[in-house]
């Protein structure tokens, strides 16, 4: 299998790269690190898409008037959508499943002190009042635990897993919520500015996500593993 790291071939057998001496469990860790990347990239891009293709339905709207409002056209036209989010639902769980093993060996791997035992990493997901602020907790602490950080550099660490985990309650919300009602123009205008903001929100939540990975994932290679 190739190296992760450098690229070489490497033996199945072998432990450790034999060009640049990286052990094995790093390059899985950055093979899985490299699929959750794309895979989230996949995801921002899908719902960047999908925000712009709204956008475009807004200008039509504005210009209507309620005496030329047709809602069966509106909301054929907006229906589509309703499946995107949901194609977006089930792809954001798949990529789920893998950054949930990512992050299990993410935090198993750690160098600094971990407050919480490692199966909260899966049931900090699972349990209901509970997955709603135990999972940036846990992102936190591994990307901190990674790496050194100054105080500033916690401080910005705590902002960007932040803004992340407040980009996925609000994108799950608004996608809920969407489509709204479109037996009126206002109903219809509504609509489309809350699905542009719930795709807003998903492509931002998975672009900060992306950096939260890469983040990590650079900081665990770079580092001798924990045992």
């Amino acid at each position: 299998m190739p190296c992760a790291l450098c690229g070489d071939i490497i033996p199945t057998e072998v432990a450790r790269c034999p060009a640049c001496g990286a052990w094995a469990r790093r390059r899985d860790f950055r093979a899985i690190g490299v699929a959750v990347f794309m895979l989230l990239g996949f995801n921002a891009f899908i719902a960047l898409g999908s925000g712009i293709s709204l956008l475009r339905l807004e200008r039509p709207l504005e210009r209507l008037t309620r005496d030329g409002y047709d809602a069966a056209s509106t909301g054929r036209a907006l229906a589509p959508y309703a499946d995107v989010f949901t194609v977006s639902a089930v792809l954001a769980g798949i990529t789920g499943v893998l950054y949930l093993a990512w992050l299990w060996r993410a935090y198993r791997q750690a160098s600094g002190p971990r407050p919480y035992h490692r199966r909260w990493v899966i049931l900090g997901w699972l349990v209901p009042v509970v997955n709603l602020w135990l999972p940036p907790r846990m992102v936190h602490d591994v990307w901190v635990s990674s790496g050194r950080f100054t105080p500033a550099g916690r401080y910005a660490v705590g902002a960007v897993v932040t803004a992340w985990w407040g980009s996925v309650l609000a994108a799950i919300g608004l996608a809920q919520a969407f489509p709204g009602g479109v037996a009126s123009l206002a109903e219809a205008r509504f609509s489309v500015h809350l699905g542009v903001a719930a795709a807003a929100c998903q492509a931002l939540a998975a672009a900060l996500c992306m950096l939260t990975v890469f983040q990590i994932t650079r900081l665990q290679i770079d580092r001798p593993l924990a045992t």
